[in-house]
């Protein structure tokens, strides 16, 4: 009894613990921060800078061999982030760096992390601005210890670091404990932290974070790690020295090949590809069994409405492929014109008005069938957004389609990029896979028609594709992950949406804002 009373405790003062505890090497797997700055460079830079930093890394390896990594770090900030936009730099911490930093946490650094409920402190040796909104939002840090990246009058990152070194770091950490309180909790790999921060802690913790079952019994369990749910960003893999040599050396094989796939298939008919598309170096794969044809002169008064997760751009092409013979219209709301141009099958345009919208669906369930998708936008991760009712009310043949994707290098969804080269990004990965399960159709009694409010049926296909998939509900909407990623509500200006520059230019401007953004 007096065992249970101590260690309950002992628990009870860990709940009240404060903790500062290194990033890289500690709470991440990966010690390195080479590959985070290839990712600010990639997507903040450009495919230029991306290559110098990489042609870089043995100087910045030498600079650290001869115990200079603090200059080897200055330098690796200076080419991946001088001239770029303030924004920019910050839209690329908020939207990219998040997945990648999540995918390394080590789960017992998190553990004995999480379970300090006093004040958390974070120390990284990149710029702050690069680590502070997934130490926040997703380690639930108070307080972010780093260099700080320097910027112009005209807000664009100078490249320049400061607040450097191990001084800078124990005199910052020292500051956040003023009046002689000192954290309960050091958690460090580096000779840097030993020789800065940890000494300043009461109990200091190294890797690996294994304690043994009385203090794991003794501790309060830590809260569940919060997962990235929203990213942007094109790469798909963490680009360590090995893969960037990799990415730089497929892309121009990767865009020769993109085009060649794209030229095929809008010139082959539509039924023929998933046969052919082996030889491309690409799969569709499709289970289940679809419904039959729509035809005017049929029983049926309108078409079959294919409700689908929504993952890429083109998941109503991949559809109608599938289908081969059947007419499928496609319902979209934000896509380029040049995606427009180039669609295989008949686009509706939607407005967000949403007796038009309806009436636009209507009319084409008349004519055949449809395709939504009533997420409204494309998560990457496996998770459902909430549906949209309207489809609902608009037809009683709705059929659920699974629809899924998998890619090595590139992805083909983008909430800041250009839009219209999705298609592009996913046809530039060496083996793109396309995986279509048909679901049965909805029962009557499951529709609008029993008297099923729009809501509850679309809450009802949502669970059911989540379970075929195995992916998780959410209630998050198309505004929440533009809100996250993009600083905006994902609402297309109509005049802008309507105004079109002339092919060729915007062809260029794909082109440059691959190459140079």
């Amino acid at each position: 009894m007096a065992a249970a009373t101590a260690a309950a405790g002992k628990g009870r003062r860990r709940e009240r613990w404060s903790v500062v505890a290194e990033l890289e090497g500690a709470l991440l797997r990966d010690a390195g921060t080479f590959p985070y700055f290839m990712l600010v460079a990639f997507e903040a830079s450009g495919l230029l800078r991306f290559a110098a930093l990489l042609v870089l890394l043995p100087a910045l390896r030498l600079m650290e061999l001869m115990g200079r990594g603090d200059l080897a770090l200055r330098c690796a900030a200076f080419v991946a982030t001088a001239g770029v936009p303030r924004a920019e730099v910050e839209a690329v911490a908020r939207a990219v760096l998040p997945k990648f930093m999540a995918d390394d946490v080590d789960p017992a650094a998190w553990a004995a992390f999480g379970s300090c409920g006093g004040r958390r402190v974070v120390v990284t040796r990149m710029p702050r601005v690069m680590v502070e909104r997934f130490a926040r939002e997703h380690l639930g840090a108070h307080e972010v210890v780093g260099c700080e990246l320097e910027y112009s009058r005209i807000r664009r990152s100078t490249g320049i670091v400061r607040a450097v070194g191990e001084r800078a770091v124990a005199d910052r950490v020292r500051a956040l404990f003023a009046n002689g309180d000192r954290p309960d909790l050091g958690m460090g790999r580096s000779e840097s932290a030993t020789r800065s921060f940890l000494p300043f802690c009461k109990v200091q913790l190294r890797p690996p974070f294994c304690e043994n079952d009385d203090d794991v019994a003794e501790k309060p369990r830590c809260p569940p790690f919060r997962p990235v749910i929203f990213h942007d960003g094109r790469l798909v893999c963490r680009p360590t020295p090995l893969m960037a040599l990799v990415i730089l050396l497929w892309l121009p094989v990767g865009v020769l090949v993109a085009f060649v796939r794209i030229a095929v298939g809008i010139s082959v008919p539509i039924q023929i590809i998933p046969r052919i598309a082996p030889y491309f170096g690409g799969a569709v794969v499709a289970h289940g069994t679809p419904p039959p044809a729509f035809s005017a002169g049929g029983g049926s008064a309108s078409g079959v409405l294919f409700v689908c997760t929504h993952r890429t751009l083109l998941d109503p092409v991949v559809l109608a492929t599938v289908l081969g013979h059947h007419r499928v219209a496609a319902v979209t709301y934000s896509i380029s014109r040049l995606s427009e141009v180039l669609s295989p099958i008949p686009t509706v345009r939607l407005t967000r008005d949403r007796d038009v919208d309806a009436a636009r669906m209507r009319a084409e369930l008349s004519r055949g069938d449809v395709a939504v998708c009533p997420e409204g936008t494309t998560c990457r991760e496996p998770f459902l957004l909430r549906f949209s009712a309207l489809f609902a009310e608009l037809s009683d043949r709705i059929v659920p389609v699974a629809m899924n994707y998998r890619v090595g290098l590139f992805h083909p969804t983008t909430a800041r990029g250009w839009k219209a080269m999705d298609p592009i990004f996913f046809f530039m990965n060496p083996r793109p896979v396309y995986e279509v399960t048909f679901l049965n159709q909805l029962p009557a009694e499951e529709t609008c028609a029993a008297g099923k409010s729009a809501v509850d049926v679309a809450n009802y296909v949502q669970r059911i594709l989540a379970a075929n998939l195995g992916f998780e509900c959410t209630s998050l909407t198309r505004k929440d992950k533009y809100r996250i990623l993009a600083g905006n509500d994902g609402t297309v200006n109509a005049k802008l949406a309507t105004a079109a520059d002339p092919a060729w230019q915007r062809r260029v401007k794909e082109v440059l804002g691959f190459l140079l953004h």
